[in-house]
């Protein structure tokens, strides 16, 4: 391209290139660049004189080269496919006609602040430093696949997607397989249309605070097999559709504090298979959709008992603690919610996280709840041991139970033999009756007090005394299967 071809704005951005100088065409800091249509010839700049200085521009020794505009207006297509740019490329504030094309490009860095574009296709480019979007209204899809910065990736209250016709299917915003060397740092992004950061790889943390992902119907977040250095953050996020982090590691936070899950009829959160070191579902609503968290393993999990949807699939979920600490009668509606039915390792699970936190009266607690479950899978005929069991020792986590029915009874027998008397077998052998010992001596057979052999009731207080052993007997049955059974949870 000859020079002599350039327009006054475009000889500015010329000159100002070899010693990587600023040229602003704004006409105030605060106007918008959605109206870049309406800008006139003073602030144009065709699209293929910004590729011949990238690929071929002048340079000047002692300086260093770089493309720094603000508030210009592109025409054409800025196609940089395949190429190798040295000179940082910084464009804020302007207004793209067409989409740009870096695809399999090598850049030193890239910053498109305050921009607006019908789209980007980026797809496996190369980064040295920073790839910046924030604040941009991109009406386009932008296509990040495969792409590897060594620095971070912002995208800080952008707008991706086209804010009418919210489609399912469509990708809005394409990482799959990116490598990202630090954070990507997205707060106040909004997206219409699928994110999609399945096996990326991001050294730092992902900031998604405050973003809104809207996909109704659809998959707002698909980010399975994600690996992340640090954290996920998405506190107040609200996710329209359904967020899928399958078989993700995240060694730090997954933080979805205060944020909203909606996707009646479908599954709003999956999070199976996945390794996690703290999931906080703090102070959210209550998610309207499935909750999939099967084969999971978490450090910690933090939610409250509302926030748990009418149906969750908890499979293999393992976790060491629950926070908040909570009476366990608020933990266990959940439990019942499980897609399968009776799940025994979900209670054993809800157990062990009780125990670790000292609670070992919580823990029996969920046990109890465990074989009350269980007894509900059961035919009638077979409940009715259990039935039993729980009426008498509460099935061995309850053991002062027994001892309340054996007082009672032990009171009924005193008073029934004390005011009536049973006659001696031997007259003159027998020892001094004591009503007390007596019951006992029924209730306890391997206990004996010598009262039960030499002394014989008539009538109903015979019938008594058969109730009395009989009941002794399953007391003691029960109680010793009960106890047997808590101590082998121990």
């Amino acid at each position: 391209m000859e020079i002599t071809d350039l327009t006054p704005a475009e000889r500015r951005v010329w000159d100002a290139f070899p010693r990587g100088e600023g040229i602003d065409f704004r006409e105030s800091p605060d106007e918008d660049p959605a109206d870049g249509a309406s800008w006139g010839p003073e602030r144009t700049v065709r699209a293929e004189v910004l590729m011949a200085l990238l690929l071929s521009g002048p340079s000047e020794a002692g300086q260093v080269a770089g493309l720094k505009i603000k508030g210009a207006k592109v025409t054409g297509k800025l196609e940089l496919k395949y190429a190798e740019i040295d000179a940082p490329m910084r464009m804020r504030g302007c207004w793209f006609e067409r989409k740009p094309g870096l695809y399999g490009a090598r850049l030193r860095a890239l910053v498109l602040t305050d921009s607006c574009l019908p789209g980007l296709t980026a797809a496996t480019v190369r980064v040295e430093v920073v790839l910046r979007l924030s604040c941009c209204r991109i009406t386009g899809p932008v296509r990040l696949a495969g792409a590897r910065i060594s620095g971070g990736l912002f995208l800080q209250d952008a707008v991706i997607g086209p804010v009418e016709g919210e489609l399912a299917g469509e990708a809005a915003l394409q990482l799959n397989h990116a490598t990202i060397g630090t954070d990507v740092i997205a707060f106040g992004l909004t997206v219409h249309g699928q994110t999609r950061i399945n096996g990326a790889v991001v050294g730092g943390q992902i900031n998604l605070d405050d973003a809104r992902l809207r996909t109704p119907g659809g998959t707002a977040l698909h980010a399975e097999t994600l690996t992340v250095g640090t954290d996920l953050r998405a506190m107040r996020a609200e996710l329209l559709g359904r967020v899928n982090l399958t078989g993700s590691r995240i060694p730090g936070q997954l933080n979805f504090a205060y944020a909203r899950f909606v996707n009646p009829g479908g599954v709003a959160l999956r999070a199976s298979s996945c390794t996690v070191g703290e999931v906080w579902l703090r102070e959210c609503d209550t998610i309207q959709g499935t909750v999939n968290l099967r084969r999971s393993q978490f450090d910690l999990l933090h939610i409250d008992p509302g926030t748990w949807p009418d149906t969750v699939r908890m499979a293999g979920l393992s976790y060491r603690a629950m926070s908040p600490h909570l009476p366990p009668e608020q933990r266990l509606p959940a439990l019942e919610r499980e897609e399968s039915g009776y799940l025994p390792y979900a209670y054993e699970q809800l157990a062990a996280a009780y125990r670790t936190a000292g609670d070992e009266a919580g823990a029996r607690t969920v046990q109890l709840a465990k074989l009350r479950r269980h007894r509900r899978t059961l035919p009638r005929h077979a409940r009715v041991w259990g039935l039993l069991q729980d009426a008498t020792v509460g099935y061995g986590f309850r053991p002062l139970r027994a001892a309340g029915w054996l007082l009672a009874l032990l009171l009924t027998g005193t008073i029934a033999y004390g005011l009536h008397p049973p006659r001696e077998l031997k007259a003159g052998e027998a020892p001094e009756f004591n009503p007390a010992f007596y019951t006992i001596d029924l209730m306890l057979p391997i206990i004996g007090f010598g009262q039960e052999g030499a002394f014989a009731p008539a009538g109903w207080y015979q019938w008594l005394s058969y109730v009395l052993i009989v009941t002794g007997w399953v007391l003691a049955t029960t109680t010793a299967a009960g106890v047997s059974r808590s101590l082998q949870r121990q």
